[in-house]
């Protein structure tokens, strides 16, 4: 009796250490979000009305798994890593609803071909809508349009966000003097979060 114990004891402590993707079933082709703790984070969140302010895509590479995102410069990012960079160490991650058929292995090699020309790429302060920088959210949507012609979220002009919260104005003064480009598309992180063609498959709170 104390053999089988100590058995499932064993399991249970091997089955925790396999790392967090294998306990929650993360898939490579996922979308991971958090509030980030960078300057940036909170007039994000205050202009889109949002609890989370970064994201990129989740990939696995043997037993690991990685996010890869828009930081300086965009690069792939150990999982952990990725997590403890956020607010509280909270993430949620979301999939395409019908993942078992838009995500199949020839769609992923597809993400990942169409996410290499990125890699090294500068981090864009600006949101501006093209391929010299790219931001986080801009990443993803530009790689599952780009690979698989799904878009996820809708394109919006900065000047649609909330512009009024103080915290908000600093940063575009900061950015853009007086001169701010409103017509400039974006893509947010709380486009992509509310996105109908997501569902939530895990939280970490």
């Amino acid at each position: 009796m104390k053999k089988l114990y100590y058995l499932v004891v064993s399991c249970i402590i091997l089955s925790a250490c396999q790392g967090e993707g294998t306990i929650y079933n993360f898939q490579a082709g996922d979308i991971i979000f958090q509030a980030s703790q960078s300057g940036q984070s909170k007039a994000n969140q205050m202009a889109t009305h949002s609890p989370c302010s970064h994201m990129g895509i989740i990939y696995r590479q043997g037993d690991d798994f990685y996010v890869y995102e828009a930081v300086q410069p965009v690069k792939l990012t150990p999982f952990s890593n990725w997590v403890a960079r956020g607010e509280d160490g909270h993430y949620v991650v979301k999939r395409m609803k019908d993942s078992e058929h838009s995500l199949t292995d020839a769609a992923l090699r597809k993400m990942r071909q169409a996410g290499e020309k990125y890699k090294g790429k500068d981090y864009d302060l600006y949101f501006e809508w093209s391929d010299e920088r790219i931001y986080c959210s801009e990443l993803v949507w530009k790689i599952y349009k780009e690979a698989l012609d799904i878009e996820i979220g809708k394109l919006q002009k900065l000047s649609d966000f909330d512009l009024t919260h103080a915290a908000v104005k600093a940063k575009m003064r900061e950015r853009y003097g007086d001169a701010l480009p409103g017509d400039e598309l974006v893509i947010s992180p709380a486009a992509m979060f509310s996105s109908d063609k997501l569902i939530t498959v895990y939280s970490h709170e």
